[in-house]
């Protein structure tokens, strides 16, 4: 029989406790779903960086594959 998770009153109490901890106590990972969140998007930050056009040239055709913004 796996442990029981405890309650957390905070995500800084919940990283402590995982960060101490083997999840295989506590999860059957044997019985875990694969899951797909192909909805999300990666969170981003904007910022200011001097690149040479060539290097801009070279970065637009791999964010075009990915769907992302060269910029």
């Amino acid at each position: 029989m796996k442990k029981k998770i405890p309650k957390f009153e905070n995500e800084d109490q919940e990283r402590n406790f995982w960060s101490n901890k083997d999840s295989a106590d506590y999860i059957e990972w044997g019985e875990a779903k694969r899951l797909s969140f192909s909805e999300l998007k990666p969170s981003t930050r904007t910022i200011s960086v001097r690149l040479p056009e060539s290097m801009l040239d070279d970065l637009k055709m791999p964010a075009n594959k990915k769907d992302i913004p060269y910029q």
